[in-house]
């Protein structure tokens, strides 16, 4: 069964074209390594009537929108795998000085995820 890494992440606008060009890196490398697929999005249509927005469960402060993240992989095993690759990258070492992110990385959720549907 897949398996998916989630993210969610309030990102101040301005600072949304280095956050691309940091996930463009990161996608290559989670790429490189057997990640299956590799997607950030950026909000857009967050002003929902009937459910909780992404901007309050994220905390996101005014001028900050909400990057919706994902990783999929073959299984939680291949998962387990692929990250511990990515995390010995020196690729990633490059990117990872949290006091150089474009974010609070202190109000980034993730978590793993099954699979219960595939359609």
């Amino acid at each position: 069964m897949r398996y998916v890494d989630g993210f969610v992440l309030p990102v101040p606008k301005r600072s949304l074209p280095i956050y691309r060009g940091i996930a463009r890196k990161a996608g290559k490398v989670w790429r490189d390594h057997g990640a299956l697929e590799y997607i950030e999005a950026a909000g857009d249509d967050l002003k929902v009537k009937w459910a909780t927005r992404f901007p309050k469960m994220a905390k996101a402060k005014p001028g900050e929108t909400v990057v919706f993240s994902w990783i999929v992989y073959k299984s939680r095993a291949h998962r387990d795998r692929v990250n511990k690759k990515v995390m010995k990258d020196p690729r990633m070492a490059k990117m990872m000085d949290p006091k150089k992110m474009p974010f609070d990385v202190k109000r980034m959720a993730f978590g793993g995820f099954k699979v219960l549907v595939d359609a």
